[in-house]
């Protein structure tokens, strides 16, 4: 059997522009003589389409859709789409040959964790569907089915099935492909059973799609791997066992062709390094933010730090130099050092840039509100800036970017209304740790300084008073990152952080204070991609208002 995995980036809500994306994919599946095109899970809708499947219209839209595309195809093509029958609204895998629908599957196994919370607005299918293809069997599931455990896929497979497809929008974090790779495997070698995995490629909002579908033989092996972070098409032949009496019968039969000469699949090459994984999904989920909102550029300020200058380099990547816009705004608490870096970095990356002093505009407020002193009068700088960078976005259409890092958004440090303002946050998940890495890497791929090295080894700060350093307020971060991580991520208490040996009793009860105080300041922070295993946003629900300690 030639089978084609159709790794696709489509949009919410865009039901035209993503049912041509699959015919454009079926054409040239059909081209190279293969016998199924799969598409991603509820790729008709885009994923997640959220409370958008609460809307009766908007569900009908997506069958409508999806029984015009069938009329247009050239072969069979199992498409993800949002389906409504008698019972409720289903996550469902329709297969689509003749020009109609001739089968459907209704994903079983709903999750309900971490950014997924299916069960609030569909119904689980009640069993296994199976396609005939020639003297073969194959299994249709939809993502979460193949990892529960003696779940949707294992029914399947014990039910005859020697291929078990899977139509997929798994979300992006580190090391999630490793250990998608290792569980697709396993079932394989248990079950002694092909697996075909079509995944999403792509951002949508918080959510980065890595792709790397793939094709595994019945022993576990990797026979085809679709590219890191981009859409692919993979096409490869696959030998299936003849099928046993089956204890389920098949929904539907496909026609299977013997191809006159075999198909040479690919296996596309991951990433080097945690560091190039890393930065290819941030700079897709970007890309893909501004695009998919029709923003024209992106704004940010460039202060000379770490954190503007990678938010910056990444703007750059994701759109290259002339949609990325810079602004600096001093006051007399920038060093001069920090001044030149921040007009070193705009010049490496040839993107446009400006310096607004702002001095005199401090020194006015401090005029009308002569009482604030402290740190109120100090943000009162970064509020000026923020009102400057909204200014200028509304009147360019400029997206304005905040560069705070998972270490500052995490304890609070930010200024609400000043530096954290900004309609989206790339760097929001990752620790400043990582920042450093990121680079690092960005001047290692460049083969030049990107980034000036004195800007990557500076002590960081604020610059918001005289001789401000960030380790006046907060351990080092590199002490700072792993309490955060075991805090968060690992949701030990500051007990067990301190008998874990990171720090002691008293610093991991105030690092952990300053986490849960900052809830309200997140609560109003922009959207940022989710790049670990618990983000904040959809990942850690915390209420504002807690006394728990």
């Amino acid at each position: 059997m030639r089978i084609a995995l159709a790794q696709l980036d489509p949009t919410v809500g865009d039901l035209a522009g993503n049912a041509a994306l699959i015919a454009a994919a079926a054409a040239r599946a059909a081209a190279q003589g293969a016998d199924l095109l799969v598409t991603p899970e509820l790729v008709i809708s885009g994923y997640p389409p959220e409370d958008l499947v609460l809307r009766p219209a908007f569900v009908a839209a997506c069958q409508a859709t999806v029984e015009e595309l069938a009329t247009t195809l050239p072969l069979p093509v199992l498409v993800g789409v949002p389906w409504r029958d008698g019972a409720g609204i289903r996550n469902a895998a329709v297969l689509l040959d003749g020009g109609r629908v001739v089968a459907r599957y209704d994903k079983m196994a709903l999750p309900n964790y971490s950014v997924f919370d299916e069960q609030r607005t569909f119904l689980a299918g009640d069993g296994p569907l199976l396609i005939r293809a020639g003297e073969s069997l194959f299994g249709v599931t939809i993502c979460e089915d193949i990892w529960v455990a003696e779940g949707p896929a294992d029914e399947a497979a014990r039910a005859g099935a020697s291929l078990v497809i899977n139509l997929s929008a798994s979300p992006y974090h580190l090391g999630k492909g490793q250990q998608r790779d290792a569980l697709l495997a396993t079932f394989a070698r248990e079950h002694g059973c092909s697996v075909a995995y079509a995944n999403l490629v792509g951002g949508q909002d918080e959510l980065a799609f890595d792709g790397r579908s793939l094709v595994l033989d019945a022993a576990g092996e990797l026979i085809a791997r679709g590219a890191y972070c981009e859409e692919d098409l993979v096409i490869c032949d696959i030998d299936l066992a003849p099928a046993a009496a089956s204890t389920i019968a098949p929904a539907a039969e496909i026609a299977v062709h013997t191809p006159a000469t075999p198909h040479e699949a690919t296996i596309a090459p991951l990433p080097a390094d945690q560091s190039a994984e890393l930065w290819a999904a941030l700079t897709l989920g970007l890309r893909d933010y501004v695009e998919k909102n029709s923003f024209n550029g992106v704004l940010l300020g460039v202060s000379g730090g770490i954190d503007s200058a990678l938010v910056a380099a990444l703007s750059v990547a994701a759109l290259g130099p002339e949609r990325v816009h810079g602004v600096s705004m001093p006051t007399r608490f920038n060093v001069a050092e920090t001044r030149s870096d921040a007009r070193i970095v705009a010049e490496n990356l040839g993107i446009d840039f400006r310096e607004l002093p702002i001095e005199d505009l401090r020194l006015d407020f401090h005029e009308s509100l002569p009482e604030l002193e402290g740190l109120a009068a100090e943000n009162l700088q970064a509020r000026i800036r923020g009102v400057l960078l909204m200014g200028l976005s509304n009147h360019h259409g400029w997206l304005v970017l905040t560069a705070g890092n998972k270490s500052e958004v995490a304890v609070g440090y930010s200024t609400l209304y000043g530096d954290s303002v900004g309609g989206f946050a790339p760097i929001k998940d990752v620790p400043k740790t990582l920042v450093h890495a990121l680079s690092r890497h960005v001047n290692a791929v460049a083969g030049r300084e990107v980034i000036p090295v004195s800007t990557i080894e500076r002590p960081p700060t604020a610059e918001l008073r005289d001789d401000q350093r960030d380790d006046q307020s907060l351990p080092p971060y590199d002490v700072l990152d792993p309490v955060l991580h075991a805090y968060i991520e690992d949701r030990l208490s500051p007990a067990e952080i301190a008998a874990e040996g990171l720090v002691d009793l008293a610093t991991a009860t105030r690092i952990a204070g300053l986490v849960d105080r900052a809830e309200y300041k997140r609560r109003q922070s922009a959207p940022g991609l989710k790049v670990h295993p618990i983000a904040f946003g959809r990942d850690r629900r915390m209420p504002i208002t807690n006394r728990f300690s």
